[in-house]
């Protein structure tokens, strides 16, 4: 069978996390190009509200709750999505669960349940939605990591962990599905400043994230994402000010890099773990 990287029209979208925050954002974005939706998250209710304002702008979409650490929850949802529109072009693993915290001091329910939702569910769903993506020779796969999966964040650990595990799925789905006319993109963001954990250390403390983290819209994210589904880059990294730099120097400087992440970092990232308790 012959593979095409031409998309088809309208795409048909699979987005985790719809409901909320960086979902939310970027459905409203694309739904101007009048794309066909299927839209993820545990919340029932906002999921239906979403799907209405979606409706009310002419854009097809099907509301399914699910959550995405249950893997019957990913079968039903694909099983749904692929009943309704007969293919799904692009899979948006958005949702995601943050996880600041002493490790000693995490439940062993705390560190299943951010690996379950932020890795695991990604994979498996990512794993039911691949042979649907190969009949039509066209997909996009784009995962939602963060900065924290660059260099893994004091009091993140499980957090840290399930980011950079999002971006070595990315790079493996890029060597194996890419003959197959599906292409993965991973996107980075730096701290969310619209309604993430961040705004309410900032709120709690009155102290705002270090200068050298800078921070990351919502907006931002989607856009990212509308253009990682035209361009099908590798990876995307969204922070201002940038931090690529500062990983480079790392990788080039271990012990120096180290130091001036957690110089800059350290104190931000404890009152963040202090909130939790």
């Amino acid at each position: 069978m012959s593979h095409s990287n031409s998309p088809p029209n309208p795409l048909t979208i699979l987005i985790t996390g719809a409901s909320a925050g960086i979902g939310r954002i970027t459905c409203q974005l694309l739904a101007k190009q009048k794309h066909r939706f299927i839209l993820a998250a545990r919340s029932k209710d906002k999921l239906s509200d979403l799907e209405a304002e979606l409706r009310t702008a002419g854009v097809e979409s099907l509301a399914v709750p699910t959550d995405v650490s249950d893997p019957r929850a990913l079968e039903a949802l694909v099983k749904a999505g692929v009943d309704r529109f007969g293919r799904i072009d692009v899979l948006i693993n958005n949702a995601g669960i943050e996880c600041f915290a002493a490790l000693d001091e995490l439940s062993v329910e705390d560190i299943v349940q951010t690996i379950e939702t932020n890795l695991t569910g990604a994979i498996l769903l990512t794993r039911l939605v691949v042979p649907v993506m190969r009949q039509n020779g066209f997909g996009r796969i784009i995962n939602i990591s963060s900065i924290a999966g660059k260099h893994g964040p004091a009091y993140g650990a499980v957090y840290g962990a399930t980011k950079a595990g999002l971006i070595a799925f990315t790079q493996s789905l890029r060597g194996e599905l890419s003959p197959a006319g599906i292409l993965s993109t991973v996107i980075c963001p730096g701290f969310a400043t619209h309604g993430g954990i961040y705004d309410e250390i900032v709120k709690a403390t009155g102290k705002k994230t270090p200068s050298l983290l800078g921070g990351t819209t919502a907006e931002t994210v989607a856009a990212a994402i509308e253009r990682a589904i035209r361009k099908a880059p590798p990876e995307i990294m969204l922070n201002f000010p940038a931090m690529r730099p500062v990983f480079l120097f790392r990788d080039i400087f271990p012990r120096l890099g180290e130091m001036l992440i957690l110089a800059t970092t350290l104190k931000f990232l404890k009152r963040a773990a202090s909130i939790r308790k």
